[in-house]
């Protein structure tokens, strides 16, 4: 038997471990089982952005719920590695997985790397290339104690290659998430509080630091929304309400704020929408996935193919409606046909990759 510590601690892992949990009950084999020991770290704790996810994804209970969150990051990460290494002590896994950029992620690998446990890491090789990022030094950092990196696209492996990794602990499998879209899409839902009937939208989400923690680009970002010619609905970021209370930022009436949505919820939006605007790093990959032209509030993306192919722009808040012309002028419907993040198989390439490596210890 295999016994995975999983660590996870942000929605976006939620939805990355729930793909790979799925295919860990469906692919059940007596002759080579695996059992999962899932481990949250408290890093998201609202409700309706922790949660409502566990229980619509279908997700089990967390065996470990360690409760942290807030503070700094070192401080919010220190604490984790206590933790983590309590439960890794009790458990002794056969290996440690982690998904993803988030202090959740990096606390897992160091705690793994400390007891000499086998490290997974799942959306390996993502590069920003800006350091000032918490999620670029996460992501280095994990990608360089880990002993098996599995790789969504062509661009991670070889950005994986460039640093030094040798070959044979990259593994390429394609974008667990759209394992995920593809499964949930049929599931997703209206969300509860968006009372309105609003025939055409965009969906906007704001909660990158850069954006949130600079009054000049939140305030610019708002004012670009006014000029667009649709209504915007944004599932508003708790912390971005707060900035956007602290700085008497007024809302203009195409923008619909709403409260946090669940992934499902999410999901309905993004199929349902125009095009996405957002500084999200998961939505713009969804917004692919559903057939979404965006245009992301970022100076870099780590989805830098989006750009390539031509469904996704960076753009600057004053040059959103310009942005938003240059895409509206094309036909785009064809370029979603790209295979660029696999075929809806990862989770599975995965669970057979780890047993190929380790089920015979």
């Amino acid at each position: 038997m295999i016994k995975i510590v999983t660590i996870i601690g942000a929605r976006p892992q939620f939805i990355k471990a729930a793909a790979f949990s799925r295919v860990l009950r469906e692919k059940y084999d007596p002759a080579n089982p695996v059992k999962e020991i899932l481990v949250h770290t408290g890093q998201h704790f609202d409700s309706n952005m922790s949660k409502v996810f566990f229980d619509e994804l279908r997700i089990p209970e967390p065996d470990y719920n360690l409760g942290i969150h807030g503070g700094s990051h070192g401080d919010m990460t220190g604490k984790m590695i206590i933790e983590i290494e309590k439960v890794l002590f009790k458990e002794t896994p056969d290996i440690v997985l982690v998904y993803g950029d988030t202090n959740s992620t990096l606390a897992g690998a160091i705690s793994a790397s400390k007891l000499n446990i086998p490290i997974v890491h799942v959306e390996a090789g993502l590069r920003s290339f800006n350091r000032v990022m918490p999620e670029e030094i996460n992501r280095v950092m994990a990608d360089h104690v880990s002993d098996l990196l599995f790789s969504p696209t062509k661009t991670a492996s070889k950005n994986l290659q460039n640093e030094g990794i040798e070959h044979g602990r990259i593994c390429e499998v394609g974008d667990i998430m759209y394992d995920a879209a593809l499964y949930y899409k049929k599931l997703a839902k209206k969300p509860d509080s968006l009372k309105l009937e609003i025939e055409k939208f965009f969906l906007l989400t704001i909660h990158r630091a850069e954006n949130t923690d600079n009054p000049a680009k939140l305030s610019a970002i708002i004012e670009a929304c006014a000029k667009l010619p649709y209504h915007l609905i944004c599932p508003i970021h708790p912390r971005t309400l707060q900035k956007l209370s602290a700085l008497n930022i007024t809302v203009p009436d195409n923008l619909m704020l709403i409260e946090p949505v669940s992934y499902l919820e999410m999901v309905w939006l993004e199929v349902s929408c125009e095009a996405v605007i957002t500084d999200s790093g998961g939505v713009q990959k969804e917004a692919f996935f559903h057939h979404k032209p965006c245009l992301t509030l970022r100076e870099e993306t780590e989805w830098v193919e989006l750009c390539d192919l031509g469904v996704n722009i960076l753009t600057r808040a004053e040059d959103l409606y310009t942005s938003y012309i240059k895409m509206s002028s094309q036909s785009l419907e064809h370029l979603f046909e790209q295979t660029l993040y696999g075929y809806g198989n990862t989770a599975e390439l995965i669970l057979n990759e780890i047993l190929k490596r380790y089920a015979n210890g």
